[in-house]
C-alpha cells in the first residue's frame, strides 16, 4: 500500500507539490490568528459566595453561616467541590462547576440554593453575596489602614466610601471588600424605667424609629400647564430628627 502511495506521488509530483503550498499556506494562516496567553485560564467555572457576620468568631462563622451555606449548595448540578473558609465576621465558599459549565447558569443555580440557605442563617448576619466573574488564577491583595488618630469607626467609612469605590475604578480590579472596623449608626438607647414611667413598650419604640425614618409619596399636584410632585420628606438627616420622633401622643 505504502509503495502505491509513493509511486503516485512521483506521478503526480506537481499535484502533490501544489498541495503542500496550499496547506502550508493555511497553516501559517491558522499560526497567525492562534490566540497566545502566558497564562491560560484552564479552571473549571467556580462561584464564590460572600458572607459578613460581624462580631463572630472564626468558629461561629463556620458552624452558623458557612455549614449551612454548604449544605444547601451541596447537591447542585454540575457542582464536583465545595470549599469554605471562615475569618473573624467573614465566611468564603467557593463552588466549583464541571469543565463545560456554563458560568452564568452556575451562577444562578447558587443564586437559587442560597434562598434556601437564607432561612437557616442566624439574626444580624448579612445576606449572602456572589463574588464577580472571575478566575482561580486571579491575584488577591490584602492590605490594612491604620492610624493613632482616627478611629475605627472613621476608618471604615474612609475605606466603604473613598478608598474602595476608587480601587473598583482600577483598570484589572473586579472586586473589593472591606473587612473590620466599625460601621457608622446611630443608636437608640432605651431606659427600661421611663418605659415604666411613660407607660410605653420597647415595640412601640421600634415602630416609632422606623416609621419616621420614611419618604411618603403623595402623588401630583396638577394645575393648567404644570404638574408638581407631592411628597412627604421623613427620611432622618441628623441626630436631631431622631430625638424629635414622636413615640406617642396622649390628650393633645
Amino acid at each position: 500500500m505504502l509503495n502505491k502511495v509513493i509511486a503516485w506521488s512521483l506521478q503526480n509530483r506537481w499535484l502533490v507539490l501544489a498541495g503542500g503550498v496550499l496547506l502550508l499556506i493555511l497553516g501559517g494562516r491558522q499560526l497567525s490568528q492562534l490566540p497566545i496567553d502566558v497564562f491560560p485560564d484552564i479552571t473549571a467555572p467556580q462561584v464564590t459566595i460572600l458572607t459578613e457576620a460581624p462580631g463572630m468568631s472564626p468558629q461561629e462563622v463556620e458552624a452558623l453561616v458557612s455549614f449551612p451555606i454548604e449544605s444547601s449548595i451541596n447537591g447542585a448540578a454540575n457542582v464536583t467541590a465545595v470549599r469554605s473558609s471562615s475569618a473573624i465576621g467573614l465566611s468564603v465558599v467557593t463552588v466549583t462547576f464541571a469543565y463545560g459549565t456554563n458560568i452564568y447558569i452556575a451562577r444562578q443555580l447558587v443564586a437559587e440554593k442560597l434562598q434556601l440557605a437564607l432561612a437557616q442563617l442566624p439574626e444580624g448576619v448579612q445576606p449572602p453575596v456572589m463574588g464577580p466573574i472571575s478566575s482561580r488564577l486571579g491575584e488577591i491583595m490584602t492590605f490594612a489602614m491604620t492610624s493613632t488618630r482616627t478611629s475605627p469607626m472613621d476608618l471604615r467609612t474612609l475605606a466603604d466610601w473613598t478608598v474602595r469605590t476608587r480601587l473598583l475604578s482600577v483598570p484589572g480590579v473586579s472586586q473589593v471588600i472591606v473587612i473590620g472596623g466599625d460601621r457608622k449608626q446611630y443608636q437608640v438607647l432605651v431606659s427600661p424605667a421611663k418605659l415604666r414611667a411613660y407607660d410605653l413598650t420597647l415595640n412601640q419604640v421600634f415602630d416609632a424609629v422606623r416609621e419616621s425614618n420614611v419618604n411618603a409619596p403623595g402623588g401630583f399636584l396638577q394645575t393648567p400647564g404644570q404638574e408638581s410632585i407631592i411628597r412627604g420628606i421623613g427620611r432622618v438627616t441628623s441626630l436631631a430628627d431622631l430625638e424629635n420622633t414622636v413615640v406617642s401622643s396622649r390628650g393633645g
